[in-house]
């Protein structure tokens, strides 16, 4: 029974230590900051150009090159188009998406079929 505790205790420690370890990661470097803020704005780029969709209610963030991108979007197909768009951008190395299907449709921008 001591030893299950014993190991059980060293599962936790190391989880522990595992999460301080990456909430303490060292601070982006200016030129890390400028390529991230200018990745993000071809993302914003990008997504606005399509035609089909409305992304306006999507936010992009990036960090290491990693587009995270959140907000609403209208439909699932709408959902997986920026995950694509935001994917092909360059200086885009990964998507994070944790976007919501807005589906009473009363936050603007119509259907995002294109139609009205």
């Amino acid at each position: 029974m001591r030893l299950e505790r014993k190991v059980g205790a060293c599962a936790i420690l190391a989880s522990v230590a595992a999460l301080v370890a990456c909430a303490s990661s060292p601070p982006k470097s200016p030129e890390q900051e400028r390529a991230d803020a200018a990745t993000a704005e071809r993302v914003y780029t990008a997504l606005e150009a399509n035609p089909i969709y409305y992304f306006r209610d999507v936010e992009v963030s990036v960090d290491y090159g990693v587009a995270h991108l959140s907000g609403y979007v209208w439909t699932t197909d709408a959902l997986y188009r920026a995950q694509e768009i935001a994917s092909r951008v360059p200086g885009v190395t990964g998507v994070r998406d944790t976007m919501e299907l807005e589906r009473q449709g009363n936050r603007g921008g119509g259907d995002g079929t294109g139609s009205n």
